[in-house]
Formats: C-alpha cells, sequence, structure tokens
C-alpha cells in the first residue's frame, strides 16, 4: 500500500510539469522588424510597438544583443538572429519561398533605404524611372570604386552635361536581397545627392507598392 501511495503523488507531479511545460511551449509568436539602425541601438517594431533598444535591453522577450549600420542582432526564444534593415522575423518560422524587404515612403514621397554596395553601406533611393544604379564621383569613392577605369560616357542631368563612366559592381545587396555584376553610372560632380537605385538593381526582382509602402522581393 506504501508503494502505491507514493506513486499517485509522483504522477500527479509529473502531470504538473506537463502541464507547465505545455504552457511556456504556448507562448503566442513574436513578430518583429527593424525599423531603424545606430551603433549598438535599433528601433524595432515588436508586435506592432515600436520600441528603441540599447544593446543589453529587451521586450516582450525580445533582446538587442548589438547592431550597427548594417544589422541587429537579436536574442528570441534563447536563438540569435541576424536581422537587417526593413527585415521581418516571426517566431513561427517557416521557411520563406523569396525574401522580402517592405521600404515606407517619406514625407518627400521618396522610398529610401540602405544598400550594401560591394560589401559597404549606403544610403539610396529606390528609382525606377533611372534605367541603371548611379551615383556621383564622391560616393564612388567612399564606396572604394576605381570608375576612372570604367567605360567613359557623357551624361545630361537637369543643369548640364557631365562626364561619366559605366562600371560593373560585384554586388549590391538590400535587406538581404543581393545582386550580382550590377551595371552603374558613375557621374562627375554632385550628382546625384543620394545614389539612385536604378533598373540594372531592380530588374531582378519583384516591386509591388501599397498604402505607402514598396516591397522588394525575390525568391530564394
Amino acid at each position: 500500500m506504501m508503494a502505491g501511495t507514493a506513486f499517485f503523488p509522483r504522477m500527479a507531479l509529473l502531470l504538473v510539469a506537463v502541464l507547465l511545460v505545455a504552457r511556456v511551449s504556448a507562448q503566442p509568436p513574436v513578430a518583429v522588424q527593424v525599423e531603424a539602425l545606430l551603433p549598438n541601438t535599433a528601433v524595432l517594431m515588436i508586435n506592432g510597438q515600436r520600441k528603441t533598444l540599447r544593446a543589453g535591453d529587451s521586450f516582450q522577450g525580445v533582446t538587442l544583443v548589438s547592431a550597427d549600420a548594417r544589422a541587429a542582432v537579436l536574442e528570441i526564444d534563447g536563438k540569435r538572429q541576424t536581422v537587417g534593415l526593413n527585415r521581418r522575423i516571426t517566431t513561427q518560422y517557416a521557411t520563406p519561398d523569396k525574401r522580402q524587404v517592405d521600404i515606407p515612403r517619406n514625407n518627400r514621397n521618396q522610398y529610401v533605404t540602405t544598400a550594401r554596395i560591394n560589401g559597404r553601406t549606403a544610403p539610396v533611393i529606390v528609382d525606377t524611372g533611372a534605367n541603371i544604379v548611379a551615383m556621383n564621383s564622391g560616393q564612388a569613392e567612399r564606396l572604394g570604386i576605381d570608375y576612372r577605369s570604367g567605360s567613359p560616357s557623357r551624361v545630361e542631368t537637369a543643369s548640364d552635361v557631365v562626364d561619366a563612366w559605366v562600371v560593373k559592381l560585384d554586388s549590391v545587396e538590400v535587406g538581404g536581397i543581393r545582386v550580382d555584376n550590377v551595371r552603374a553610372s558613375v557621374m562627375d560632380g554632385n550628382f546625384p545627392a543620394t545614389i539612385l537605385l536604378g533598373m540594372t538593381y531592380l530588374e531582378h526582382v519583384e516591386l509591388q507598392e501599397k498604402d505607402g509602402v514598396l516591397s522588394l522581393s525575390r525568391g530564394w
């Protein structure tokens, strides 16, 4: 009888433990989007709430481990993930059939985001009216592009006709969507003020605009 009476309390404890594990496992999913990046600081949209976290801060189970201009390292449910600007992740994970980045329109009706060009970051404007990725000579120098070894040409701007060089960029990446061997035009002077992400990149992605948000996507 003693063994039998001891058995049932142990069974009860086991059932309580199972129920506790089930409750922990049934935690609601966490949805996170990276909206802005600064050194060791990130602006995140977590389950619909915008939060600015510094390295080490946590909110709703999301901890910012570190951040730079390129990406944020987040810890969610004990797992670390590196998430780029405007990328969204969720703990209800399913392997996506394509990669997507969402770019909100600013108050000047421009879609501005950050790109990695030849491995270096720079702000860009998505411009479907530009038939080529375009930048000025100062921007090219900051990105380490030897543009004068490219093919010389002349380009008409809004106010002048300037010298330009057509070059081949090793890679252009926006939100994890990378395109290699992208033709670009480098113009002498200060035009354009911000690099134009033209069709030599955009022709490789799908574009969709809805409610002031431009989505770029590409299949895996």
